[in-house]
């Protein structure tokens, strides 16, 4: 979310679809990260990653009001649901009336607030044609910069040429602003080489197979995250 709203410069765009499906998507890795969520493990017969179903780890409690909504509902439901699957329930997107209770309403709306009270945003009002629209912009420049500096470095000066050696935490910062559809702009700074060259090493890595990737995954939180790029992939 942090970087969504730094990168589109304090509002959330009213043409940008991803941003929904990516914030869902990183409440899943989030759960993941913090050793709530798996996926089911794989059988003689192997699935692919969208076939495997979201399996509860650990039910405690993570102290953030969405993850813990969202971690409650995969819990509660029977039979499992796969990611791909949570991440349209979660988002709203789903034409069965007996599952409308999963979306996780205002969910831009709590993240901004959550990061109006950490001091990294502040609230403001802009004018947009006709209304007014309450907006987040940065109350903290450096934040932005590191999140950009992070994404840049990691396609650039830290590039390992194996996503699989890459933290955890940035795999998921690549894969969620590729998701949300902000990759681009939070590359868009950089000089022309290095602009093309961290492009295509963007595209090489995060339109692919992701099944082949999380083949060889070494823990349970790069397979979440593999998943959720396939889901936004199949968009």
């Amino acid at each position: 979310m942090c970087v969504c709203v730094c990168v589109l410069q304090g509002y959330t765009s009213f043409w940008n679809d991803c941003i929904s499906s990516a914030l869902r998507g990183a409440m899943l890795v989030e759960l993941a990260l913090r050793g709530r969520i798996h996926l089911q493990p794989q059988s003689m017969r192997r699935k692919p990653l969208l076939e495997r179903k979201v399996m509860v780890k650990s039910d405690a409690p993570t102290g953030d009001t969405l993850l813990d909504e969202a971690l409650k509902h995969i819990k509660n439901t029977q039979p499992a649901e796969t990611v791909s699957s949570w991440i349209d329930l979660l988002t709203g997107e789903t034409w069965n009336p007996m599952k409308m209770h999963f979306q996780l309403p205002q969910v831009r709306e709590r993240l901004a607030k959550s990061l109006v009270e950490k001091g990294v945003l502040t609230t403001d009002k802009q004018n947009f044609f006709l209304f007014d629209m309450t907006t987040h912009p940065l109350a903290n420049e450096k934040e932005k910069e590191r999140l950009l500096q992070k994404l840049q470095a990691s396609l650039l000066d830290r590039w390992t040429n194996d996503p699989h050696r890459l933290p955890r935490r940035t795999l998921a910062l690549l894969v969620l602003a590729h998701g949300g559809d902000v990759l681009e702009k939070a590359l868009a700074a950089l000089p022309d080489a290095q602009y093309v060259t961290a492009g295509q090493r963007a595209r090489d890595m995060l339109e692919t197979n992701a099944n082949q990737h999380s083949g060889k995954a070494t823990n349970p939180t790069e397979e979440i995250i593999w998943a959720v790029l396939a889901a936004v992939n199949r968009g």
